[in-house]
């Protein structure tokens, strides 16, 4: 008996597999949230926001505290998700590494919100539940479907003769 094994592309099509939907999810979310952070009435006080520090009293429905700079790195976020969909790796790293983000920015908030002479970014105790969540699913996700078998992936087949 003999063995072969013949190694297709490891390619996939955009947002074919799981992991890749998923990331395409969040990559849509965190265009919408950029963006929404813009909207009058979708952000409250919105004629406060400022471009990055804790005095921005803008709040995105009317919970989370935003600032253009906030703004812009979910909509930077976002551009990187719907990228991330077009690949397996992609798609894996851009979850737990952007979860594994959202962790230490969990961390920031926590110690270094308000009035902290190092605070750039608005949080607030919703943000920083938000961004906990967020930690935990992306990587979460991130692990667990991108955890495909190898073969599968591959397009690996063993065939006997």
């Amino acid at each position: 008996m003999h063995s072969t094994v013949r190694p297709t592309a490891d390619r996939t099509s955009y947002a074919e597999t799981p992991v890749q939907k998923v990331a395409l999810t969040f990559g849509i979310l965190f265009v919408v949230v950029g963006v929404a952070g813009f909207i009058p009435g979708v952000t409250a006080n919105l004629e406060t926001i400022q471009f990055a520090g804790h005095e921005s009293q803008a709040l995105l429905l009317g919970v989370f505290q935003v600032s253009i700079l906030h703004n812009l790195v979910h909509l930077l976020y976002g551009i990187v998700g719907l990228a991330a969909a077009a690949s397996f790796a992609f798609a894996k790293n851009y979850l737990i590494w952007g979860g594994v983000v959202y962790a230490l920015l969990l961390l920031y908030g926590l110690f270094l919100s308000g009035d902290h002479p190092a605070n750039f970014v608005p949080l607030n105790s919703a943000d920083n539940w938000l961004h906990g969540f967020l930690a935990v699913a992306m990587i979460v996700l991130g692990v667990l479907l991108g955890r495909r078998d190898r073969a599968a992936r591959t397009g690996i087949t063993g065939t006997t003769r």
